[in-house]
């Protein structure tokens, strides 16, 4: 849960979900950078959003075929009743892929001017810039997480 600063010294009551969900995309103590890729995503999980990823990371039919049938596994699992409440969490208010807007970058010419210009507010000597092309290449390289506990849709005994 993410906490204010009035919260963090002991202030204030938590956040609720809604309001740690619309706090994130806000940042008190200085800049952000806009989030392109991450507008434009599809929320929830279903069959449909399962083939558009599918179909985004040019996967091949068997892999899709392993998907669809580890979604209606996860479909007919009941909502975990050991361990931490869930009920709150809405699964399908997250969003489980985001494809990078950018090409992957080799060399310090190719990033994005936002990157750069992050680099730049964050005081990295040149010489590291150099060095940390290639992880924000690989950091900005969309990834697939078949791994999910729960959905909150309808709780399940």
């Amino acid at each position: 849960m993410t906490l204010t600063s009035d919260q963090a010294s002991g202030a204030g009551a938590p956040l609720t979900q809604e309001e740690t969900i619309a706090s994130l995309g806000h940042y008190d103590y200085g800049w952000s950078d806009p989030d392109a890729a991450g507008a434009v995503a599809q929320r929830g999980l279903s069959e449909a959003v399962v083939r558009d990823i599918s179909a985004k990371k040019n996967e091949p039919e068997w892999m899709l075929d392993i998907r669809l049938k580890a979604l209606r596994t996860f479909d007919k699992k009941p909502m975990p009743v050991w361990g931490s409440n869930l009920e709150d969490i809405d699964f399908d208010n997250i969003k489980y892929f985001v494809r990078s807007t950018e090409k992957q970058a080799t060399s310090w010419e190719e990033l994005p001017e936002d990157i750069k210009n992050t680099y730049d507010k964050l005081g990295i000597p040149e010489a590291e810039k150099q060095r940390l092309v290639a992880g924000v290449a690989a950091s900005t390289n969309p990834r697939w997480s078949t791994t999910r506990s729960a959905r909150t849709s309808s709780p399940r005994a």
